[in-house]
């Protein structure tokens, strides 16, 4: 299969890792490159394709090994990794880099619920770091004074919005949106067809029919055209032999005949997946057997009904002007509300016992929408009620921004 690199990816990703292997004078080079985008644009496929075009040694991270139940764990890999790199540049004599994928899911902080753990911040601290001294990266428990060869990071998300911000800052990571445009998708499709016989003007209108879709669309496309022979072969040897025929068979792995690519049936099939993609948009059956979120949406609705019949004097807990009478409240609670409020910040309710507020890992009590202070009231009351005798803190979070903006612990256990 013929690949085709987008010139545009090429040159950033090839000036980011040749800028810092030359010392350039008076020159400070950021060391990270954050390449992001929409899913399935082909963003770490790309980075293969020009370390293997560069000659470049890789060594991988992924954004699954950032979360491990001994803290320190994560932070520690990633200055391992760091520094073998270090060593393969030193012994091999070759262009190295160190390559992490998926960092925002692994480091990111996406909503009010994500958990923000010890791990967490030692890899946001970690990075940070390496970044400002990318010659002196220590293991936990020793010392070397030699210093280390300079090694490029490059990261891969989808939204580095929800990563710690003095990570992203300028200087410690150069970012990079990567959003393939037409010519570009053209080039990626007719390199994952180059086999299958399909002309250019056959390429460009799969591409125009579909413009929305990600590069991994059209790569899954070409593999469903094979299910037809695969469904063929499986009623040839037999539903109950088909296991022994593939895994343990002395009679070699099956052929199949290259199936025809015409582009009538290429759009056939990828109409009926972007049927499945609109159904599972749709469709949204979570919160149909999700028994917490049905509770969840209730009690919103049960809260504003409550909100909206207040009357002055009529016993409910507030006044006319919503201000809450309720004595299981202290003033400075009402106050915190007060301010998220009218700062148009959504308001989370968190809690933690002693043994998990040591770690910082909160669990989220109630997520409450902007200008719903009676709401808010009773969810803290609520919150209150159950958890007691635990921690329990008020969140702001930016609407716009999709991050948090204060935290503050509201009640301590007795």
């Amino acid at each position: 299969m013929t690949y085709y690199i987008s010139p545009r990816f090429l040159d950033k990703l090839a000036v980011h890792i040749t800028k810092n292997f030359l010392d350039i004078p008076k020159i400070r080079v950021p060391l990270i490159l954050g390449i992001h985008g929409r899913k399935g644009e082909g963003k770490s496929f790309q980075c293969e394709l020009v370390f293997e075009k560069m000659g470049i040694e890789v060594l991988h991270i992924s954004g699954g090994e950032l979360e491990s139940p001994d803290a320190g764990d994560p932070a520690r890999l990633i200055r391992l990794r760091y520094r073998e790199a270090a060593e393969f540049i030193k012994v091999r004599g070759r262009m190295t880099a160190l390559m992490i994928n998926d960092l925002d899911a692994g480091a990111g902080r996406f909503d009010e619920g994500t958990q923000y753990t010890v791990n967490t911040q030692l890899v946001n601290a970690t990075l940070m770091n390496i970044a400002d001294n990318p010659t002196n990266v220590q293991l936990p428990g020793s010392y070397d004074e030699n210093p280390l060869h300079r090694v490029p990071i490059i990261v891969t998300g989808n939204d580095f919005s929800t990563l710690y911000a003095p990570l992203i800052r300028e200087g410690r990571m150069e970012k990079f949106y990567w959003e393939p445009n037409r010519d570009d998708k053209i080039g990626i499709v007719s390199g994952i067809f180059s086999e299958d016989g399909l002309s250019q003007r056959d390429i460009e209108q799969l591409v125009d029919t579909f413009p929305k879709q990600a590069i991994d669309f059209f790569s899954a496309l070409r593999s469903r055209i094979y299910d037809e022979q695969i469904r063929q072969f499986i009623h040839k040897v037999g539903i109950e032999k088909i296991s022994s025929r593939v895994v343990n068979s002395l009679e070699g792995p099956p052929q199949f005949q290259k199936p025809d690519f015409n582009l009538s049936r290429l759009l056939e099939f990828a109409n009926l997946m972007v049927a499945e993609q609109t159904r599972v948009e749709k469709m949204r059956l979570v919160r149909e057997y999700n028994q917490s979120l049905n509770f969840h949406e209730q009690h919103h609705q049960v809260a504003n009904q409550a909100i909206q019949t207040e009357t002055p004097g009529n016993g409910n807990g507030y006044g006319s002007n919503g201000q809450a009478k309720n004595a299981q409240l202290s003033p400075e609670m009402i106050q915190q509300l007060q301010q998220l409020v009218n700062s148009g910040y959504r308001i989370g309710i968190e809690y933690v016992d002693e043994r998990r507020f040591r770690t910082n890992s909160w669990i989220s009590c109630a997520s409450i929408a902007a200008n719903q202070e009676g709401e808010a009231i009773a969810a803290l009351e609520n919150c209150l009620a159950e958890h007691g005798d635990e921690y329990i803190r008020l969140v702001g979070i930016d609407p716009n921004a999709k991050r948090r903006v204060m935290e503050t612990i509201i009640h301590r256990p007795r």
